[in-house]
C-alpha cells in the first residue's frame, strides 16, 4: 500500500469521525435543552458516521493482517487518535442521555 492510499485512508478517518464529533455536541445541547428524543436520532447518525470511519481503518487492518506492508506516519496517527476519542466522546454521551431521561421521569 503506497502512502497516497494510507493518506486518503487516514482523512477518510478523520472526516467521519469528526462529523461524529460533531453530531455529539449537538446532541449535547439537545440534552440541555431537554429535547432527548432528537439527542438520541443526532446520537444514531454520530454513530452512522463513527461506523464509516471503523469500515476504513478495518479496510487498512485487513491488508495489514494479510502481510501487506503498511506505513504509518503522523496523519495516521492523527487519524486513530481522532477516532478513539470520538468513540470515547460518544459513550460519554450516551451514559449522560441515559441521566438526563433519568431525570425527566
Amino acid at each position: 500500500m503506497d502512502q497516497e492510499q494510507i493518506q486518503r485512508i487516514a482523512f477518510e478517518i478523520i472526516l467521519h469521525s469528526g462529523s461524529s464529533r460533531t453530531m455529539i455536541h449537538e446532541a449535547f445541547a439537545m440534552m440541555r435543552n431537554n429535547e432527548l428524543t432528537y439527542a438520541v436520532d443526532k446520537l444514531q447518525e454520530a454513530n452512522e458516521e463513527v461506523l464509516l470511519a471503523h469500515q476504513s481503518q478495518t479496510a487498512l487492518m485487513q491488508q495489514y493482517s494479510s502481510g501487506e506492508t503498511v506505513h504509518m506516519d503522523i496523519i495516521m496517527v492523527h487519524a486513530q487518535d481522532h477516532l478513539m476519542t470520538t468513540m470515547t466522546l460518544r459513550e460519554v454521551a450516551l451514559e449522560m442521555l441515559h441521566l438526563y431521561e433519568k431525570l425527566e421521569k
